[in-house]
């Protein structure tokens, strides 16, 4: 059964329909850059334009990068900030005609991990953390999520920890993958201390190339790296979309 995924992001929106009982695209994906300043109407515009590039009509699961609550937005990373109170859902669904559901980025990259990817089969706390231009995470408890964890946010050296060890700052800063391999293990361990978790799952762009620097991880939890890669949100969305609208 097919459903519609759109994953909203801080430089481009990108959107495909799902095959959600294989956990796979059904066509290629879409993608149109991030409107400036990306205030609601602008996005929800760009959104509709992807979903009309399928012709799609129907369910719609939509990504977002913020803390995200019956559809409204109660932050804004990386977004224009006139997104707090935003009621995500309503204005997408004006847009595009269809039923939308809308939900945290990171939770979405996620479900889908959790389903088809690296979490499959697995129980006890599993956190699922994606490094690109901030740092996103999920953290499930036997398969179940706890939403808006938004850990990428959490005190580091004065500093939010996606400030210090987001993958853009190893490129910004000209880090070798051991020093920046160094700020992730500061971050996984406040993880450890707070949550003893079972299995940490790294996705983001970064995790293509984990060889470089999963050597220098060093955890009492398994590490390994997401299978999803850059589909993960699209298929979480769709996945929350099935869920929320069982035809």
């Amino acid at each position: 059964m097919e459903f519609f995924g759109i994953d909203i992001g801080g430089s481009g929106i990108k959107g495909a329909p799902v095959d959600v009982q294989k956990g796979e695209l059904t066509a290629e994906r879409y993608r149109i850059p991030t409107p400036e300043p990306s205030v609601p109407e602008a996005v929800a515009e760009v959104v509709a334009q992807v979903v009309q590039n399928f012709k799609w009509q129907g369910p719609i699961g939509c990504t977002f990068p913020a803390v995200v609550k019956n559809g409204v937005a109660y932050s804004a990373a990386n977004v224009d900030a006139s997104w707090i109170g935003t009621n995500g859902e309503e204005l997408i669904a004006s847009k595009t005609g269809g039923q939308v559901i809308m939900l945290n980025d990171a939770d979405a990259a996620g479900i889908a991990e959790m389903e088809f990817g690296a979490g499959q089969g697995r129980a006890g706390v599993v956190i699922v953390l994606t490094f690109g231009t901030g740092i996103g995470s999920a953290i499930f408890v036997d398969g179940r999520l706890v939403p808006n964890t938004e850990f990428g946010h959490m005190e580091v050296r004065r500093k939010d920890a996606e400030h210090r060890a987001a993958a853009r700052f190893r490129t910004e800063e000209a880090l070798t993958w051991k020093k920046w391999a160094k700020r992730v293990n500061e971050f996984l361990g406040r993880m450890e201390v707070l949550f003893s978790p079972d299995l940490f799952i790294i996705g983001g762009g970064v995790s293509r190339k984990h060889e470089e620097f999963f050597k220098f991880l060093k955890t009492r939890a398994e590490i390994v790296p997401a299978k999803m890669l850059n589909d993960a949100g699209i298929i979480g969305a769709a996945m929350a979309a099935a869920q929320r609208f069982k035809l």
